[in-house]
């Protein structure tokens, strides 16, 4: 069975964010600007994206 990834980029730094933000970024993996991470694409990762997604770059890692 293949499953879709993705690509998380985190592009801008996680100071002077709010708490929940913040907890989110670090609960993908996300720690340092620049710093990118492969994410199941599935709907609680979507929704994590989706809090977060004015700080990141998502692009498709395609299937693995």
């Amino acid at each position: 069975m293949t499953e879709n990834k993705l690509k998380v980029t985190l592009l801008r730094s996680l100071i002077c964010t709010k708490p929940g933000r913040k907890r989110t970024a670090i609960a993908l993996g996300l720690r340092r600007p620049n710093q990118s991470v492969t994410c199941p694409d599935n709907p609680s990762i979507r929704g994590m994206l989706r809090v977060i997604s004015d700080l990141i770059r998502v692009e498709s890692a395609g299937e693995v």
